[in-house]
């Protein structure tokens, strides 16, 4: 059976024992202004982690603009995680980093970061690619993109139920990514998603604060 034939309907919304939390992403430009900005949303509620997404920078520019960031995470008690780059990740102390399929093994990435650092990997929509990220040691499963998205445009739909499915039967946290608003999160949040990874609803709104803020109510909800 491929991945597109897979019946989830075996595997209904798991019992919620935790509270979805919300997984913030940055937007391309992180310098200027941004800094105080990502000071705002984080006073908007609760937020779990922050990933440095930044394309096409020099890994020492990178290292600059992150540093006023990482402080502020950490003052906030925000985990404060780097896309792609495990060199990157170790530099700047990170905890964490988010890799893509072809950003390295997490095997590796645990070597070079150690034990209690956090190793994410995107996984799309393929069970499989989900089932060996765990095998190997990550700590969570990014699918998607659920929704349209110009952050990061992707072919990948997976089913909602997918989340269903991973939350029955694995431990690893999921979370659920692509175009994902506080009006189109809750279908996400009621399958089993243990993190909602967001950009542009937050960053491409005028109150960062009031849309982290919109999200913490539905994740009381």
């Amino acid at each position: 059976m491929n991945e597109d034939e897979f019946d989830f309907s075996a595997f209904p919304p798991p019992v919620r024992t935790d509270a979805c939390q919300l997984y913030l992403i940055s937007p391309q430009d992180v310098g200027g202004a941004f800094p105080d900005r990502l000071k705002a949303a984080l006073a908007g509620g609760p937020v779990a982690a922050f990933q440095l997404r930044v394309k096409d920078v020099d890994q020492h520019e990178l290292a600059r603009l992150a540093e006023p960031l990482q402080r502020i995470c950490a003052d906030a008690d925000v985990a404060f995680i780097v896309n792609d780059s495990v060199s990157l990740a170790k530099r700047l102390g990170a905890d964490g980093v988010h890799l893509g399929q072809g950003d390295g093994d997490p095997r590796e990435a645990r070597a070079i970061l150690g034990p209690s650092k956090q190793i994410g990997v995107t996984c799309h929509a393929s069970r499989h690619l989900a089932m060996e990220a765990g095998e190997a040691g990550a700590d969570y499963v990014a699918f998607g993109a659920f929704y349209e998205t110009m952050t990061k445009p992707s072919e990948h739909r997976p089913d909602p139920a997918m989340l269903s499915w991973w939350a029955s039967l694995f431990e690893i946290p999921c979370v659920a990514i692509g175009g994902i608003t506080p009006d189109n999160a809750a279908p996400l949040v009621a399958a089993g998603a243990d993190f909602i990874a967001v950009c542009n609803a937050v960053w491409g709104k005028d109150d960062p604060a009031g849309e982290v803020a919109k999200f913490a109510a539905l994740f009381a909800s």
